[in-house]
């Protein structure tokens, strides 16, 4: 049997609808309440009265607007704690995030965000967009603004100092933690100390650390090492970004890095995990090209590829690489957006290579890989997670859901679908086709676990007096 969610924060009118004679702006009746809290749902009407829940159970009274919600489910909005949706101000519809019941996005994330906070609040503001926003303060955003294009080196002690001023100001202004991008430039370079001074400018703030760490594959131990190193010596919240076991290789280990992230709870550290439903990634196609290679920015890659020693040795890193990881070719990776030449999009590498270059062979790949780049590059889609771990990921209590998606324009490019889908993907195939979660459960990870998690206080829960 199908489930029909209807959310409450989409449907609560504001108090201008409210009549004289009428005790609520909005009822919701006859509905299932899922409350967001973890426990078994219940029938009960829903009374909303100036944005907020103000009575729960059978009601008697009127409102403007009512609701009848028999044979739904009514939960509260969804809040994703992962997305790449910064530039909301530019879309304030924010369309692909309502479809799929998120009513609450958490931008900033893997350490690109607005450097001005403030100014970025002033402008999501202006706009009136439909979500409710907030940010994390980037740790790649920081760095590269106070480093300038000299990464692959320790920041002086000047520019350290600049760096904690930046991420200070932008907690003052609003921001609720901070976030590192560790495979992307340039915080690929930086080393643990430095991560840690930043993080302490973020404790008196009581913000959280949020990180997209250094390794997803079989090196994910040493990556949460550092997350865990971060959150014990900055005394704070940390929350691993989009858990994952990437690569045939790593695959098979999610009980083992579950019952590690267990043992740091049970030394007294708050960690907690979000996750996509998909076992394919998305990012950039610089991706699959060496990190040093871009040392410099641009200018170095360019420098590299049009010196037939230098290039020869980065193709030859590049097929050390794809063997190390156990694959024979680029299959994995697909082009979900190349501005150059849109006819590439849907393809992926070796597929690329053939229609480029006539060739599908390993260095005609590679070729391929930095053409596009040298194209101003593009987004991927990477095929590289195991489901079993995916289920078992899910499926602890501490994992939320989230995205890891930016805002999507229907019909353009072939991106990931998790920024359509990702919620009622969980819905439809982890809770009602496979059972690996209740219901129940799925909409805590979806609700009151990431409003406790980031403190968004008074929601995430259909409780009188929360948010509606």
């Amino acid at each position: 049997m199908k489930v029909r969610i209807l959310l409450i924060a989409i449907v609560a009118c504001s108090a201008g609808c409210l009549s004289a004679k009428s005790d609520f702006d909005v009822i919701i009746r006859h509905g299932r309440v899922v409350d967001g809290s973890g426990n078994p749902a219940y029938f009960a009407d829903v009374g909303v009265k100036k944005g907020r829940i103000t009575s729960l159970g059978r009601i008697a009274g009127t409102a403007k607007t009512e609701i009848d919600a028999t044979g739904l489910m009514v939960a509260p909005g969804f809040i994703d704690v992962h997305t790449h949706a910064d530039e909301v101000a530019e879309q304030p519809r924010a369309e692909n995030f309502l479809r799929m019941g998120v009513t609450t996005v958490v931008v900033g994330n893997c350490g690109g965000s607005a450097l001005d906070v403030g100014k970025f609040f002033r402008e999501i503001e202006r706009r009136k967009i439909s979500i409710n926003t907030a940010t994390l303060i980037g740790h790649n955003t920081v760095r590269e603004k106070v480093m300038g294009g000299s990464f692959d080196r320790p920041p002086t002690p000047t520019e350290l100092a600049e760096m904690k001023r930046l991420v200070d100001r932008a907690m003052k202004d609003g921001a609720v933690g901070l976030s590192t991008g560790l495979i992307y430039l340039p915080g690929v370079f930086s080393k643990t100390d430095e991560i840690v001074e930043l993080a302490q400018a973020v404790t008196p703030y009581d913000g959280i650390y949020a990180s997209h760490m250094r390794h997803e594959d079989a090196r994910i131990y040493e990556a949460l090492d550092e997350v865990i190193r971060v959150a014990r010596e900055a005394h704070l919240r940390a929350e691993v970004s989009h858990i994952k076991l990437s690569g045939e290789k790593s695959w098979g280990q999610a009980d083992q890095v579950l019952a590690y992230l267990d043992q740091a709870r049970a030394s007294g550290l708050d960690i907690t995990e979000d996750q996509y439903a998909y076992t394919a990634s998305s990012t950039t196609l610089r991706q699959l090209i060496p990190d040093d290679a871009f040392d410099g920015g641009e200018k170095k890659f360019l420098s590299l590829v049009n010196d037939p020693v230098e290039k020869a040795k980065l193709a030859a890193r590049m097929k050390e690489k794809i063997h190390t990881r156990g694959r024979e070719d680029f299959a994995y990776a697909v082009i979900a957006s190349y501005k150059h030449d849109k006819s590439f999009n849907g393809l992926n590498i070796v597929e690329a290579a053939k229609k480029m270059r006539g060739s599908d062979s390993l260095d005609d790949q590679i070729e391929t890989i930095l053409e596009i780049q040298k194209n101003g590059s593009g987004q991927g889609v990477f095929h590289g997670m195991n489901e079993e771990d995916l289920q078992k990921f899910m499926q602890h209590p501490n994992t939320m859901i989230a995205c890891d998606s930016g805002l999507r324009e229907y019909g353009k490019d072939v991106p990931h679908p998790r920024g359509y889908g990702n919620n009622a993907r969980v819905l439809g195939r982890y809770v009602r086709e496979l059972k690996v979660l209740r219901l129940e459960d799925a909409i805590r990870k979806m609700t009151s676990l990431p409003a406790n998690t980031f403190q968004f206080k008074q929601r995430g829960e259909l409780l009188e007096g929360n948010w509606a």
